[in-house]
């Protein structure tokens, strides 16, 4: 996957030389293209574009073909916020309007050219949370997230902390997902499924019934490549002194991965706020799960997804490391078994408005 993120670096950087724009720009344009140099040089210089982050001033712009204003805050919030080896600068991203039908720029890529031969059979998945509840530089972040998302066009994406508005944003503009909710007010978890290589058999809601932060888990029967598998999100309830209601609704997800056919490949992911105590508590993974991270190594450099000593969105006055943030795995019992490959944060470098696209990283991984 490393020559694949390396290529799209690299043909991100040489758009920007030649249009003499942005990062950000080059990703948008490449990923609506298909990562074709040609198409998408011609879709920049013969597009006539608006703003799509500029909500509150949309009306005068829309007069303008292109704008490279500050867009406002939204009040929504992005939570994580991985990092890139390379700078990311959405705010400069001219797309057409949300509120019109076609978004001219979006993180869609299809399923022919769009992926290295080898990496064809790889699953990626890319889970985060997105604070949508912090309404500072909103609109930047969510533009943030969706850089991110062009960039690594992950076949799966578990997002929490979502708000309505902010859900609303992404589905217009990552017009090449199926955009699963787990709810329609407050906020909520979300599942985006890359409609080219993920298609959709069943999704439901599972509420936990003693929750006071309406939280629920969010589950999706999917096929991939052929493969069943059966997804999960969920963003487990917050606070040291919530462990008894956690470890509740642990149990409940633990439960759903025991209950998957053995043909079944399950994958849980999102913000667990787990201590490793609490794991051991409720007797530890299913048989036959693993922890990826753990799996792969326990790696450090991404082991912390919440990290106050690195991450500034949150003004805090004590330091906080914790691996909130986590994917569960259980190979199907029948047939090939699927097994993580790579892992990594994202989301680790400051955008121009000086905040992270969330307080939180994003995790990224691989499965083969």
């Amino acid at each position: 996957m490393e020559g694949l993120e390396q290529t799209r670096l690299r043909l991100c950087d040489e758009f920007a030389t030649i249009t003499g724009s942005d990062s950000a720009v080059a990703q948008c344009y490449l990923a609506e293209n298909d990562w074709d140099m040609e198409r998408a040089l011609n879709s920049f210089f013969e597009a006539d574009m608006e703003s799509v982050f500029d909500v509150e001033d949309r009306e005068e712009e829309r007069d303008r073909p292109v704008s490279k204003r500050k867009a406002a805050d939204h009040p929504e919030k992005t939570d994580d916020a991985p990092e890139t080896k390379r700078r990311m600068n959405p705010q400069n991203v001219h797309c057409i309007d949300l509120t019109e039908e076609e978004p001219a720029c979006s993180s869609s890529t299809s399923s022919k050219g769009s992926e290295d031969d080898e990496g064809d059979s790889k699953l990626s998945l890319i889970s985060w949370n997105v604070d949508g509840l912090d309404t500072l530089s909103l609109a930047e972040r969510a533009r943030g997230l969706c850089s991110y998302l062009a960039l690594y066009t992950p076949d799966v994406v578990f997002l929490q902390e979502l708000i309505p508005s902010y859900a609303q944003y992404v589905k217009k503009r990552a017009v090449s997902y199926l955009f699963i909710e787990g709810n329609e007010d407050g906020y909520f978890t979300g599942l985006m499924l890359r409609k080219a290589r993920v298609k959709l058999q069943k999704s439901e809601i599972i509420s936990y019934p003693t929750t006071q932060m309406m939280r629920n888990l969010l589950c999706a029967q999917v096929t991939f490549l052929g493969k069943e598998l059966y997804l999960m999100t969920s963003h487990l309830e917050s606070c040291k002194d919530q462990a008894t209601e956690r470890m509740k609704q642990l149990g409940m997800v633990f439960q759903k991965i025991k209950e998957a056919p053995d043909n079944v490949t399950v994958i849980f992911g999102g913000d667990t706020n787990l201590r490793d105590s609490e794991v051991a508590k409720v007797g530890g993974l299913p048989a036959g799960a693993i922890d990826v991270w753990e799996e792969l190594g326990k790696q450090e450099h991404c082991r912390y997804t919440w990290d106050t000593k690195t991450n500034s969105n949150k003004i805090v006055s004590y330091v906080s490391r914790c691996r909130f943030d986590r994917i569960y795995l259980r190979p199907a019992k029948a047939g090939p078994r699927m097994a993580p490959e790579h892992m990594a944060l994202v989301g680790m470098e400051k955008l121009d408005c000086g905040r992270y696209t969330s307080d939180h990283w994003g995790i990224y991984c691989t499965f083969t």
